[in-house]
């Protein structure tokens, strides 16, 4: 008999991970708000890097529009039009059948957010609007959870890691959401296909970072366009009159 192989072992062997690192992996819980293009990515590189639940709330259904750069979805799956969570889920059991999958076919509010994230080690943002965002934001901090923000829009994109007590909040870096209709959107930008797969490996990445509890400071904002081939980070601050962070106002989760 052929010895077992580790199938973490590529992972394992990488100083920064190592043994103890991927069973803390093994051990995290990780909640992916949104299953879209970056959602899609989140999905695909945690589950096989081993998270031992992923859990994936998005209440839509495939659009054949989506196929240019939601890389979880197919023709087949905009033919039968189930829910995307649904479908995310019965892939990324076949991807890795060692870890719980969870696909609800929800959508993330002030009604359930804390709940969602209720046993989570981490939360990813994989939504597409400022509201869900902020909301994600209210909930991390008032109940001291690690995420991950990400978005896209045309070519370009920007990631911060949020660890509440310890980094700035997103509210300390965009005190307020824009108002509605006033920011471009997907719709009217449109966005390059290979940008969801750049934030949502660099978000990714932190996501590990923090489960295995690397070092993430200076705590940064990452900004790039691919188009561009540009980078660069710039490092953030927490706002002392932060009403989330600092003052306890927690004005999103408000029904």
């Amino acid at each position: 008999m052929p010895a077992k192989v580790d199938r973490y072992a590529r992972h394992t062997v990488i100083p920064e991970i190592g043994d103890a690192g991927q069973q803390k992996i093994t051990d995290s819980a990780v909640l992916i708000v949104g299953c879209g293009a970056l959602g899609s990515v989140h999905a695909h590189l945690l589950a096989r890097a081993g998270v031992g639940h992923v859990r994936i709330v998005d209440a839509d259904l495939p659009e054949e529009v989506n196929l240019q750069r939601q890389i979880l979805f197919d023709e087949v799956d905009v033919a039968h039009q189930t829910p995307k969570a649904i479908i995310a889920a019965n892939k990324l059991r076949k991807i890795n059948s060692t870890i719980k999958v969870e696909g609800l076919n929800t959508r993330a509010d002030a009604s359930n957010i804390e709940e969602l994230i209720k046993g989570m080690s981490l939360v990813m943002d994989a939504s597409d609007n400022f509201e869900t965002r902020y909301l994600i934001n209210d909930a991390c901090v008032k109940n001291g959870q690690a995420w991950v923000y990400g978005g896209v829009i045309g070519t370009t994109g920007m990631t911060m890691p949020i660890i509440p007590g310890h980094s700035p909040c997103m509210r300390c870096v965009f005190p307020e959401p824009p108002e509605p209709g006033s920011s471009p959107s997907g719709v009217t930008a449109g966005i390059l296909n290979s940008a969801p797969l750049t934030v949502g490996a660099l978000q990714s990445t932190a996501a590990l970072k923090i489960l295995v509890g690397a070092t993430l400071e200076p705590y940064q904002l990452t900004l790039l366009d691919l188009w561009q081939a540009s980078f660069r980070s710039v490092e953030v601050l927490r706002e002392k009159e932060c009403p989330c962070c600092q003052l306890g106002r927690f004005e999103f989760l408000k029904p």
